[in-house]
C-alpha cells in the first residue's frame, strides 16, 4: 500500500502544483455523463448573485473534485486550477477557467448537505454484496462504525497562529463513517475537528442512529448511555470491550458444536456498570461473547508499535442486545467490522483523502462526499467491490497510460472473476 501513496506524491511533484507543465488528462466522456446528476445543484449559492457574474457552478465544483479523486495527476489545488483551464476539460465538464481564489471560495460558499441525495440514489442503486452464508439473515442493516483523522496544513499565517497557542501548525478532522457492510459502500460520514465533547466519537453517533441498524463498533465506543440509546431507538450493537472490564454474569449460555469450532470461549448474560451511577447503567440485558483471538502485548508496556489499540489478552469480548442470533453469527458479524478499515486505507491512499484540497468544515465535506460518490459509481461500473487494482487501472486511464480499451478489458476480467466466485459459492 505504500507504492500508492509513493506514486500520488510523486505525481505531486512532477505537476508541482501545476504551473510548469500541462496535466495529461483524458477519459472525460465519462464525467459529461455525470453533469445531468449533478444539474440540480447548479443554482446553489447564487442567490446573492444577482449580476449573473458566477462563472464556476455548485455542480462545475464537484466535477472538478471528481476529476481530482479518480485522477492521481491532479494532485493539489494548483493543479486542479491548472486543468480547469484544459479546453477538453471544458468541454466535458461545462466549467470555466477556475483560479485559485474560485476554488477556495467555492469550497465555503456550496451546501455539502445536497450532496447526500445524490449518494442515496447511487447507494440504492448498489447491489448488496455476498457476505456469509450463515450470517446473511442477521445481517441486515450491519452497519461499520469508526472515524478517522485527516490533517491540514492551514495558511502560514494561520499555522503560525495555532502554532503559538496549541503547539502543533497542524488541523486535524476526524472523518465518523457509518460504512453499510452489504453494499460494501459507505453510508454517510460527518466531518467534525478532532477532539471531545460534541465532537467525541460517541456523542457524534448518539445524534445519528437511526432504526432497525446493528452498529459495529470498536472498544472506543464502549459507552453504557450509547447502548441504551441504540437499544430504545430500536436497533442492535455489537461492541468490543477493553481487557479489563468488569462485570457479574447473570447466565451461562451452553455453546454448540459451531460455537466452539468459530473459537467462541463463552456466551453469557452479564451485568455491566455495578460502579456507575444507576443512570449510566445499561437499562437492558446485555449478552458477552467471548471469542480467541490472537493476544499481543507492546515490549515497552505501552502500546502495540505501529498502532493506537492497546495490548489484547488473547479473548475478544463483544457486548450485544442481540439475544438470539447464535454465539457463531454475533463473532462473524463483528468481523465485518473490518470493512470500514479498509474503506479508510483505500480512502487515504488511493483515493486522495490524505490531501485536503480544502481547509474548512464545508470544503472537506464536499470532498469527502465526492469521494463517496466516486466510490459508488466504480461499484456501480465494475459491478463489484473495487479493489487496489482496479483503481490503479482507472489511474492509468485518466493520466493516459492505459486506453479504454485495455481498461475494458481489465474491468470484463474483474466482472467474470466475480461471477465465478458467486456460482462456486451457490
Amino acid at each position: 500500500m505504500r507504492k500508492s501513496s509513493k506514486n500520488r506524491k510523486s505525481a505531486a511533484a512532477s505537476a508541482s502544483a501545476g504551473d510548469q507543465q500541462s496535466i495529461h488528462v483524458q477519459g472525460l466522456k465519462y464525467f459529461a455523463k455525470l453533469r445531468p446528476l449533478l444539474a440540480e445543484l447548479h443554482d446553489e449559492g447564487t442567490a446573492r448573485d444577482a449580476a449573473g457574474n458566477r462563472t464556476l457552478h455548485f455542480d462545475q465544483y464537484c466535477l472538478l473534485v471528481l476529476l481530482y479523486v479518480l485522477n492521481p495527476g491532479i494532485s493539489s489545488l494548483r493543479a486542479l486550477s491548472q486543468a480547469s483551464e484544459l479546453t477538453k476539460v471544458q468541454q466535458k465538464l461545462g466549467n470555466e477557467k477556475a483560479s485559485l481564489g474560485s476554488l477556495s471560495e467555492s469550497a465555503r460558499l456550496f451546501d455539502p448537505e445536497r450532496l447526500k441525495a445524490i449518494i442515496g440514489l447511487l447507494t440504492e442503486q448498489v447491489q448488496a454484496g455476498k457476505l456469509d452464508a450463515k450470517a446473511a439473515k442477521f445481517a441486515q442493516g450491519l452497519i461499520a462504525v469508526d472515524g478517522s483523522v485527516v490533517n491540514a496544513l492551514p495558511s502560514i499565517m494561520a499555522a503560525t497562529l495555532l502554532k503559538q497557542t496549541t503547539g502543533s501548525a497542524v488541523v486535524r478532522w476526524r472523518l465518523h463513517t457509518h460504512f453499510e457492510v452489504a453494499s460494501f459502500t459507505p453510508q454517510s460520514i460527518t466531518v467534525t475537528p478532532n477532539g471531545g465533547g460534541e465532537n467525541d466519537e460517541r456523542a457524534v453517533l448518539a445524534r445519528s442512529l437511526e432504526a432497525d441498524k446493528i452498529y459495529a463498533m470498536d472498544r472506543g465506543y464502549a459507552k453504557f448511555k450509547l447502548f441504551n440509546a441504540i437499544d430504545q431507538r430500536g436497533s442492535s450493537y455489537l461492541c468490543r470491550l477493553r481487557d479489563n472490564s468488569k462485570y457479574d454474569v447473570l447466565e451461562e449460555h451452553p455453546l454448540t458444536d459451531g460455537d466452539r469450532a468459530a473459537g467462541i470461549l463463552s456466551d453469557q448474560t452479564v451485568l455491566l456498570g455495578k460502579t456507575s451511577k444507576k443512570e449510566d447503567r445499561p437499562d437492558h440485558l446485555v449478552r458477552l461473547v467471548c471469542v480467541k483471538c490472537t493476544p499481543h502485548k507492546n515490549r515497552t508496556g505501552g502500546k502495540v508499535k505501529g498502532s493506537k489499540a492497546p495490548s489484547s489478552d488473547g479473548v475478544l469480548r463483544i457486548a450485544t442486545n442481540m439475544p438470539f442470533a447464535p454465539a457463531e453469527i454475533i463473532a462473524i458479524l463483528y468481523s465485518y467490522r473490518w470493512t470500514v478499515e479498509i474503506f479508510f486505507r483505500f480512502y487515504k491512499q488511493l483515493m486522495g483523502g490524505a490531501h485536503l484540497i480544502s481547509h474548512s468544515k464545508n470544503g472537506i465535506e464536499i470532498q469527502v462526499y465526492c469521494a463517496m460518490i466516486a466510490c459508488l459509481l466504480i461499484h456501480l461500473w465494475i459491478g463489484g467491490k473495487p479493489s487496489k487494482r482496479t483503481f490503479e487501472m482507472i489511474g492509468y486511464y485518466f493520466t493516459g497510460l492505459a486506453n479504454e480499451e485495455e481498461m475494458l478489458a481489465h474491468i470484463a476480467k474483474i466482472r467474470k472473476q466475480a461471477a465465478a466466485t458467486a456460482k462456486k459459492k451457490s
